[in-house]
């Protein structure tokens, strides 16, 4: 039977692996444990820790931004992700989570996506048509 973790983990790192990461890069987004081989990368599930989940959920996110962004071009979302951008005072949205941890993971996908943003502000999303429940 498929486990979804397993499925997640795998999405994941193909996600890393096509930005061109290395080892220690991916470590460091996701907070992996010191004791971490790459081999075992993509083999078994990540930690269910809280913190490994938050930024393997924000990391998909991105991608997910960058494939509305950039839809027919895998080469520009990794470019992007490379790219110094003023947004992030000329550093790279990689150089800013990786040096910022999970705060610059937020800080990315919030500029990528408005909602998440949006959402961060503690506004609704969920609004009523006019005339719905009065």
């Amino acid at each position: 039977m498929p486990d979804p973790r397993l499925d997640q983990t795998r999405d994941l790192i193909a996600l890393l692996g096509s930005w061109k990461l290395g080892t220690a890069e991916i470590s460091a987004l996701l907070q992996l444990p010191a004791g971490v081989r790459p081999r075992q990368l993509g083999r078994v599930p990540l930690s269910d820790h809280p913190e490994t989940a938050r930024r393997a959920d924000y990391l998909l996110r991105i991608e997910a931004a960058l494939r509305t962004s950039f839809p027919r071009s895998p080469e520009m979302r990794r470019h992007w992700v490379r790219r110094a951008s003023r947004q992030f005072a000329r550093r790279a949205p990689l150089q800013v989570m990786l040096e910022d941890g999970e705060p610059g993971l937020i800080a990315v996908l919030s500029h990528l996506d408005c909602t998440f943003a949006w959402d961060l502000t503690g506004s609704r999303s969920d609004y009523q048509r006019l005339g719905d429940g009065d």
